[in-house]
Order: structure tokens, then sequence, then C-alpha cells
């Protein structure tokens, strides 16, 4: 029998699929993504570390939606923002992979390589190395909590008679809440960054 011209089963595959199993039901396991591919579970063994690689493909995946030459700008305040709006539409797309991939370790040598130039973007701009992970971290909560936020019915609070100050409160913030509330948690993390600078000056 002659081989198939297209290969059955390759890792962007395997990404796909586990993206797709994670997007219908917030989980995946091998076993599934090898009956999707209509392979052994075995085959599929063959191009990744077991669950821990397919997880790291789909961090891959979805972190190459997030435009690292941001991190190139000037200043560094500037390059912080548009790489955390760049982070927050890239995770915005995917809002199930959040919690599949923010309580697994970050091995994808990709995905490293960004997070060390936002690490030297920061020491270079005068951070000092004990504030660096926490800022990191700080903004990483801001970004994937309103990514979720994007995903959410925009009413998320359905106000009654017995609490008219929450319904006059929505009323006026109108459409766009969880854009107005990721620019109002942004500028103040940027506010409290600079500060930092100013402390350590």
């Amino acid at each position: 029998m002659a081989r198939p011209r297209t290969p059955l089963l390759d890792r962007e595959r395997i990404a796909t699929t586990a993206l797709r199993l994670v997007a219908e039901q917030g989980e995946f396991s091998v076993p599934q993504i090898a009956r999707a591919l209509g392979v052994q579970t075995a085959s599929v063994y063959h191009h990744v570390d077991g669950r821990a690689g397919v997880v790291e493909l789909i961090r891959e995946r979805v972190c190459a939606g997030i435009a690292d030459e941001t991190l190139e700008l000037e200043p560094w305040d500037r390059a912080m923002e548009a790489w955390a709006r760049s982070y927050r539409a890239s995770f915005a797309a995917y809002p199930r992979v959040i919690p599949l991939l923010m309580t697994t370790p970050v091995r994808a040598p990709r995905v490293l390589a960004q997070y060390e130039r936002a690490v030297g973007m920061l020491l270079a701009a005068g951070f000092t190395r004990d504030r660096v992970m926490p800022l990191l971290t700080a903004l990483e909560n801001l970004v994937l909590g309103s990514a979720l936020d994007l995903a959410a019915p925009e009413a998320m609070w359905e106000p009654s008679a017995d609490t008219p100050l929450l319904a006059d409160a929505l009323a006026a913030v109108g459409p766009g809440r969880a854009d107005a509330a990721f620019d109002q948690g942004l500028a103040a993390f940027l506010t409290y960054a600079r500060s930092l600078l100013g402390e350590a000056g």
C-alpha cells in the first residue's frame, strides 16, 4: 500500500486537536486526541512527551499570537503596555486554555525566550532583580483575568429592585465594561511600576 502523501500525524495536528478539545470541554486527554485523529495512543507519544508535551504545544500555539516585537519598543512602559494588550488578545481567543496553562510550569522554549526578553527589558529599565518576577506575575494576573472577562457575558450581574445602586452603575458603564476595566487596571499597574523606579532612584 502506498504511503499517504500527507502524514496522518504531526505536532501541528496534535496541537490543533488538543486546542479544539479544550475549547469544547475545558480539558483533553492523550487517548482523546488519538481517537479524534484516528490513530493509536502510542502514535501520539512518538511526537510529544506525554500530556505535558501536549500542554506545551498548546502554550506555543496560543503564545504565538503575542507580538513579542512589542518588547523592543521604548520606553519600557510603552513596551509593557503594548505587550500586555497583545498578550490579552491572544489568550482571549482561547479562554478555556487559561486554567490549563496557568497551572502547569512553562517549558516551551519559544515562550521562555519571550519571558527572557521581558526580564531583560525590565532590568535594563532599572528594576531590581527582586522586583522583576512579581511585576511580571502581577501583569499576567491582570491580563489573564481580563481575557477570561472578555469571554464572559456582557451582563455578569442581574440587579434587582433591592440593588438600585448596582443597576445605575451598570447602566452608566454601558457596553465595553471588560475593556474599560482592563484599561483602568493596566494604567494602575504601570503607575505602580513607575513608582518603583522612583523609589530606586
